[in-house]
């Protein structure tokens, strides 16, 4: 244990007993958490920090596209608060980068954005077409809501067996919270990770986790890049505009596939851009030009992709680049597993 870390176990140990102290009251049913009458998938994971939630949480809403599906998150970072309803209106601004995003790619499902989940799972089942299935966006620590199947997720860069409780390390909650979960993700892996480590991780998993809680290992393919600026054709140099958790992995996929990056601007997680970050931006690819393009990730252009940022935008060579999670194996195992979880709520 490092000095810094030395230094911060008192708060760590004081945090862990505060949070121990929460769970045992929930589980003890001394505090209320509520039950709905419907499939409730949680996504969420042990960690602060960016797990690789929003590609899962899509990678359900097609998986139960079959079904009336809802998403619902707290927003995350948004300017308004209270229960709300995507809409055409609906902006990052007023549900949130992750929700937007959701609201974008997929118009066929419900989403919605409330601080206290308990109300925002009642109102949406006052709407007229009501959700056969809610997945619950970061809600393994919202106790106040019982759902029907928790997924933990946790990074194979991080895994939360080697964490420590915040301000120590980036731990929410003590490890023993894996006990929760009724399938845990090893998520972020190399897609050439092999069956050894992989035993190996399971194994310490298994000590904190149920036994019977089933254990799978994603990464994330990458897509062909998708232009919403003033061009279509794609160079190998590029300006680099995240506003991430984590980066890395996207420069080394492509480091591999021989980009070059001439400039990273690289933001906090969930960063709202401005007409001067752009500007920034532009400046940044004046230099170079004809030969380079500006790249981002999903959820960044979709908040690039506001009005307000439109004329700028459109003047630039800017392109997103999707991810799709794919599991290294055992993905059909984990499809009938939460298939047959809903269909167990709807059996004739």
């Amino acid at each position: 244990m490092d000095k810094l870390k030395l230094l911060l176990w008192p708060f760590a140990t004081l945090y862990g007993g505060i949070t121990s102290l929460r769970n045992t009251a929930y589980n003890k049913g001394w505090l209320a958490s509520r039950k709905f009458d419907l499939p409730v998938i949680a996504v969420g994971n042990l960690t602060v920090g960016g797990t690789g939630k929003t590609p899962h949480v899509e990678y359900l809403l097609r998986l139960l596209r079959n079904y009336t599906v809802a998403a619902l998150s707290r927003g995350y970072k948004r300017q308004t608060s209270g229960f709300i309803l995507a809409d055409e209106k609906a902006t990052a601004a007023t549900i949130g980068d992750e929700p937007y995003q959701y609201h974008r790619d997929f118009p066929d499902v419900q989403v919605a954005v409330c601080e206290k989940r308990v109300e925002g799972v009642a109102r949406l089942l006052e709407l007229d077409r009501p959700p056969e299935v809610i997945v619950l966006d970061d809600a393994m620590q919202h106790r106040a809501i019982q759902p029907s199947f928790n997924l933990m997720l946790t990074d194979y860069n991080r895994l939360f067996y080697k964490d420590r409780i915040l301000p120590s390390g980036l731990l929410r909650e003590s490890r023993k919270g894996a006990r929760r979960a009724d399938a845990i993700l090893v998520t972020k892996c190399p897609l050439t990770l092999q069956p050894p480590e992989m035993k190996h991780i399971a194994s310490m998993i298994r000590k904190y986790s149920r036994r019977n809680a089933p254990i799978f290992f994603t990464g994330f393919r990458y897509a062909n890049f998708v232009p919403f600026g003033n061009s279509e054709q794609v160079h190998k140099h590029i300006i680099l505009l995240t506003g991430i958790a984590n980066a890395k992995p996207l420069k080394s996929y492509l480091d591999k596939h021989n980009f070059s990056i001439r400039h990273h601007l690289e933001y906090a997680d969930h960063y709202s851009y401005t007409i001067e970050d752009l500007e920034k931006v532009k400046h940044q690819w004046q230099k170079h030009a004809s030969d380079t393009i500006i790249l981002t990730t999903r959820k960044d252009a979709v908040k690039l992709m506001d009005k307000a940022l439109q004329t700028i935008v459109s003047e630039l060579p800017i392109f997103y680049i999707p991810i799709e999670v794919c599991f290294l194996e055992g993905g059909d195992t984990f499809n009938e597993l939460i298939l047959q979880h809903v269909r167990s709520y709807y059996k004739l």
